[in-house]
């Protein structure tokens, strides 16, 4: 993986973890909260996918070329 999109992707990973987290405080979350239970689906994937884009731009520049 090229060091340049690792870092990239790192960066973004972090960007959609810190909207997921705001996202998950929202009142549009808090309602859905309340009635079934869970946070809405924008809120999970944004953290789910923060966490995968997080943890491969972090691995990507830990690599050796």
């Amino acid at each position: 993986m090229n060091k340049g999109f690792a870092i990239g992707l790192l960066i973004a990973g972090i960007v959609c973890l810190v909207w997921g987290f705001a996202a998950s405080d929202s009142v549009t979350s808090g309602f859905s909260k309340l009635f079934s239970g869970a946070p809405t689906d924008k809120t999970i994937w944004l953290l789910i996918g923060g966490t995968i884009a997080t943890l491969a731009g972090f691995f990507g520049v830990l690599r050796r070329a």
